[in-house]
């Protein structure tokens, strides 16, 4: 389901939402599972480094998650920079290369779930009904500038007094190019920690020859408030007033505070809402662990959905530490609220 050049960002959620019968899953972790599988990802590139040594599992993930019933897939591209793949000496064409093999994966799973699934290979009813093919939509993930500095400053937004509204575009720019032109569906501007760079991918966004719908999705440190402190308000608003951003939400958030930030964010933009909250375990960016908090399992997840579907949410998954489990929960939730 590619927009377009006759199509209007404005209806492609919308028909895309209607497809799926007025709300759409989006799927969990990456990194969780490519650890699961076996993935070490001690590294600045973190789950990025399965592109070039095990894109296999990428792939696995990719499927358990449209097994579990996600109807987005999001592809491995989160920690895929240029800056970051030319540090570990590739070139300028082959990190390029890499952030296209990013979402080529997720494609391919795709093709492959479809595939098996009017083969009746897949039993994500789960009363042993063969399912029928789903819309299914795959997001090139765009991580923000503190993932690449990998110093903890994606969960601060505080990047210094040097980083500038064109620092930020410089820095994004190429990579948005490629993965815009890359056979996604849209762009998954993901874990946004202030305002500044939601202002630099807008601007990018209105630059000739990205012709790509995208969403927004902020990181945030309480139930009002982006992880720098800034409104989510004022964060959503910059998402809202660009023409090709079609979703604006929450991710890597904990569940406890999104009722509230679904809340604050209706209140400037009328574009469908998305949400996937981590576990609610606290990520220490400089002992790169997660710490435990106060995390949710499966089944208080599915009690969470129910109330974000109610407060306006049209898309729901999971981020950090949440799972397959994770997301079939919440399919089963959304089909029966």
């Amino acid at each position: 389901m590619v927009l377009k050049s006759v199509d209007h960002p404005s209806s492609f959620m919308t028909n895309f939402l209607r497809s799926c019968g007025g709300s759409a899953v989006i799927d969990g972790g990456l990194a969780t599972e490519l650890q699961r599988h076996g993935a070490d990802l001690n590294d600045p590139l973190w789950s990025a480094k399965c592109l070039i040594s095990s894109p296999h599992l990428i792939r696995r993930v990719h499927l358990d998650y449209l097994e579990a019933g996600a109807n987005i897939i999001i592809s491995s591209s989160y920690q895929a920079t240029l800056q970051g793949f030319e540090a570990k000496g590739f070139s300028r064409k082959e990190g390029e290369a890499l952030l296209e093999k990013s979402v080529k994966i997720a494609c391919e799973a795709r093709d492959i779930y479809n595939e098996r699934a009017t083969k009746g290979f897949w039993d994500v009813s789960g009363d042993g009904a063969t399912p029928r093919q789903r819309p299914i939509l795959v997001a090139a993930s765009v991580g923000s500038y503190g993932a690449f500095l990998a110093d903890g400053s994606e969960y601060s937004g505080r990047y210094g007094d040097n980083v500038s509204l064109e620092t930020l575009k410089d820095f994004h720019r190429r990579r948005v190019q490629v993965l815009a032109a890359s056979g996604a569906d849209l762009i998954a501007f993901e874990t946004i920690p202030n305002k500044l760079e939601a202002e630099a991918y807008a601007e990018l966004l209105d630059e000739e020859g990205i012709n790509i719908p995208a969403w927004f999705s902020f990181s945030c440190k309480d139930g009002a408030s982006v992880s720098s402190g800034e409104p989510v308000k004022d964060c959503a608003l910059v998402a809202g007033s660009c023409e090709q951003v079609i979703g604006v939400g929450i991710n890597c958030t904990a569940p406890r505070y999104i009722h509230e930030l679904i809340q604050s964010i209706q209140k400037v933009t009328d574009k469908p809402i998305l949400i996937y909250p981590n576990s609610g375990e606290t990520y220490d960016g400089r002992r790169k662990e997660w710490v435990q908090s106060s995390g949710v399992g499966d089944v208080d997840f599915v009690s969470y959905v129910r109330k974000w579907r109610e407060a306006g949410a049209s898309l729901v998954g999971g981020c950090c530490r949440t799972t397959p489990n994770t997301i079939r929960a919440i399919s089963k939730a959304l089909s029966n609220s």
